[in-house]
């Protein structure tokens, strides 16, 4: 419209186009006689001023009717495009009633486009939403911007659909207030793929648990055979342990019966001797008498010191009478004048607070090591600390003698080193831990841990 009015307002170049036809007529038309054309020289100039007039009129009606074509096709593009765009086009007012909609909103809520004209978009909003509806047209004509909200719609047939608006306040041409554009898009594919985004999150979050639950179970099968194993070893240990103990108990038995019948037995034959000789000679020779008393005398102080002998290896008395650390120094020496191995011994003194059944085990466990350690290590040096760490007491006896492999020595069914096994037996008793350290060059470590536990005093009886 703008180009029609640039053309129509220019008039000379209308009239020298004008003339420029006129010419061109006349050049076709039959020419008059001249003297009919001097003689009315004005009658021509004005029949010609209204040619030239007529011929701008034709111009101008030619060009209203070329723009009046294009903006008939103009206006059937911009229909087109309105009417069939991918979003639903509405414009209400204040109220929220229709007062244009393209055929793509109509078809959004399932009605005929003439029967949404002056009516109501709220009855096509579900009713949990309503409020939330009003609350947005309410912030279009208030806020600045373009607001935006998430409604479900209601179609004429009663299907819900997920729908999202935007609206935006314009003025209406002439200043007679303002109204809301507004689209609507049909978003139903969009919370399709969120909630199946959704429930493919959840369901990965789900198989990362179950794959989690599946790896924690098969870690507990799997330490639950390990578990099986070793309870199998060790009762196969057990029962090999309980064994030997049989042997070993009859072996002892065997030993004490042939050291009383070779040592004991001979020693009192041998003072039954002598009496007889006394008792024969009493009369006799008094220095032979008290000769062979002598001898009688030496004889029995053999066999007290056999038997004493025996008592302490059964269980020594010091151990209850004069405690541990006594004890430990005793048997130490002992085993020193033996065997010619340097031993070193340290103990704290909270080693005497402990109860009978402790003591007895850390006197057990360290006899056994040191029985080991004369048979099998080939060591020169010993040392035995025992000491307190926190509410543990700490027995350990290392060597500097020959390693071995514990675990190979532990699992042997064919060698009966079962003094390893028993003290490990000893320790868990008393609630307590074992550890072997074996390493070539270095000797072997005995550790055993044990709970700190006062002995309860003992009541007097009346």
């Amino acid at each position: 419209m703008t180009k029609k009015k640039n053309a129509t307002s220019d008039a000379p170049e209308l009239r020298r186009r004008a003339e420029s036809r006129l010419s061109a007529k006349e050049h076709r038309a039959p020419q008059t006689g001249s003297d009919d054309r001097h003689s009315v020289p004005d009658a021509n100039r004005l029949l010609h001023e209204l040619q030239v007039h007529e011929i701008e009129l034709e111009m101008q009606n030619e060009e209203l009717k070329l723009f009046r074509d294009r903006a008939e096709t103009l206006l059937e593009k911009y229909t087109d495009l309105y009417d069939f765009a991918p979003v639903g086009y509405f414009s209400l007012d204040k109220r929220g009633w229709i007062a244009e909609v393209n055929l793509t909103g109509a078809a959004l809520l399932g009605e005929e486009r003439s029967r949404l004209i002056n009516g109501p978009l709220t009855r096509f909003v579900s009713q949990p939403d309503r409020l939330a509806f009003l609350d947005f047209l309410k912030r279009v004509f208030t806020e600045a911007g373009s607001p935006a909200c998430e409604l479900t719609l209601l179609k004429v047939d009663g299907t819900l659909f997920p729908a999202n608006l935007h609206g935006l306040a314009v003025s209406i041409t002439g200043g007679a207030g303002k109204r809301c554009r507004m689209t609507v898009s049909d978003i139903t594919s969009r919370k399709l793929e969120e909630e199946t985004r959704q429930r493919l999150e959840a369901l990965a979050t789900s198989n990362q648990k179950l794959l989690f639950e599946i790896t924690k179970r098969r870690v507990v099968e799997k330490s639950l055979k390990s578990s099986e194993k070793r309870q199998r070893q060790t009762l196969q240990q057990l029962r090999t342990l309980s064994h030997r103990i049989l042997q070993v108990q009859e072996e002892e038995r065997k030993r004490i019966s042939r050291e009383l019948h070779d040592e004991i037995s001979q020693v009192l034959t041998g003072i039954n001797i002598h009496l007889e000789n006394l008792a024969q000679n009493a009369v006799i020779n008094p220095e032979e008498l008290k000769k062979q008393i002598t001898t009688t005398q030496r004889l029995v102080e053999k066999s007290v010191d056999r038997v004493h002998q025996f008592a302490r290896e059964l269980r020594p008395s010091t151990l209850d009478d004069l405690g541990l650390i006594v004890a430990f120094k005793a048997g130490i020496a002992e085993f020193r004048e033996r065997t010619n191995i340097d031993v070193t011994f340290t103990a704290c003194a909270e080693v005497e607070q402990l109860n009978s059944d402790r003591r007895t085990v850390l006197y057990r466990i360290t006899q056994e090591a040191l029985k080991n350690i004369a048979s099998h290590a080939h060591a020169s040096k010993v040392k035995i600390r025992m000491t307190k760490s926190g509410r543990k007491i700490c027995l350990e006896v290392s060597d500097n003698g020959q390693a071995f492999e514990v675990e190979r020595v532990l699992l042997d069914k064919k060698h009966k080193r079962l003094g390893l096994i028993g003290m490990r037996e000893r320790a868990e008793m008393v609630g307590g831990t074992f550890r072997i350290a074996s390493t070539p060059g270095k000797g072997t470590t005995i550790q055993t841990r044990i709970p700190f536990q006062i002995a309860a005093p003992e009541v007097a009886r009346p």
